[in-house]
């Protein structure tokens, strides 16, 4: 019965906690998202456009007058991930409050499932936890899969871009080209920086918010040399050719590493999922034998010293597999 209300104690916990962060952190349900970015887009400009002074009565007012934007809100995200980015990032028309719902679902799920099942009280919050990986796995594998499209289609965007420049068209134009001639998620990316540019923001300003979106070294390439030319003049669609290929021979010799670690990837999967799924069918086989890990106490530390380990070594091969290009 103590274990049952442990497990409880822990869910209504858990479940307050984060209802208190979406409750805090969740946007109206009457502000759109395109009314969200162009008050970030107009508060940003609004902020550049003040002027500079060390008169302390003037930076309190300014202060009072951004309050609703670095209130308590500013301060309570401040150390907490961007869960928005990180769905808009995978592409997934969830908000953040529904996302971590369905993390709390699951973790709620793991423990009624430990509960109504013969398997012992104290694996509930692991069980938990795991199916709450389930949703979070799922967005990041998401989130990989669409980042790592993006960077395929990015060569031959700036080789578009680039004959655009060269046929007489504005770099603002070759935006728009690149935008219907392209395929998602690059055509969405692009498409989206030339609306901002036709809401009247400025090029370079639209750039750096395409390469904040999206953490890709070859789009923090593309947007620093776009800018400085820019500045300092020169011929962009050679600049935009040569990045075109060296991002090509960057793909290819990531492509060559990706198969000579093949063996090593698939070497660390079947030694991290050997230990679990043997626990799993030795649970099954014989349940008193394995419950010694849970009753007995030398059996509680080496069960913890093979949780710390499994660790240990996933950091390991993780480490040695991944090779930076």
């Amino acid at each position: 019965m103590s274990g049952i209300i442990l497990v409880v104690a822990v869910g209504v916990s858990v479940a307050s906690f984060v209802a208190f962060a979406v409750h805090a952190i969740a946007p109206s349900s009457n502000t759109s998202s395109t009314e969200d970015r162009l008050n970030r887009h107009a508060l940003r400009q609004r902020h550049r456009d003040l002027p500079e002074t060390n008169d302390d009565s003037l930076v309190s007012l300014l202060r009072s007058e951004l309050g609703d934007q670095t209130g308590f809100l500013e301060k309570l995200t401040h150390r907490m991930p961007a869960l928005s980015d990180y769905l808009d990032q995978a592409d997934v028309p969830l908000k953040p409050s529904k996302f971590i719902f369905i993390c709390v679902a699951c973790f709620l799920g793991g423990n009624f499932l430990c509960l109504i099942s013969p398997a012992p009280l104290l694996l509930a919050p692991i069980v938990g936890f795991i199916l709450t990986g389930l949703p979070i796995g799922w967005l990041a594998l998401k989130r990989k899969k669409r980042l790592d499209k993006f960077g395929t289609q990015l060569p031959g965007a700036l080789e578009l871009l680039s004959r655009s420049l060269r046929a007489g068209h504005s770099l603002n134009a070759g935006f728009g080209l690149v935008a219907t001639e392209t395929e998602a998620p690059l055509a969405r990316e692009f498409g989206r920086a030339f609306e901002e540019q036709n809401f009247g923001i400025p090029l370079d300003e639209a750039i750096e918010n395409m390469a904040r979106r999206i953490p890709n070294m070859d789009l923090r390439f593309f947007a620093t040399a776009v800018i400085l030319q820019r500045q300092t003049g020169g011929d962009l669609a050679e600049i935009l050719d040569k990045i075109s290929h060296l991002i090509r021979e960057r793909l290819q010799i990531l492509g060559q590493i990706q198969a000579l670690t093949g063996e090593g990837r698939m070497s660390g999967a079947v030694l991290l999922a050997l230990p679990p799924v043997l626990f799993v069918v030795m649970l099954k086989l014989n349940y008193e034998y394995v419950m010694m890990l849970f009753r007995d106490p030398i059996g509680r530390y080496m069960l913890f010293g093979g949780l710390v380990t499994q660790v240990i070594g996933a950091i390991v091969i993780k480490k040695i597999i991944t090779i930076k290009v």
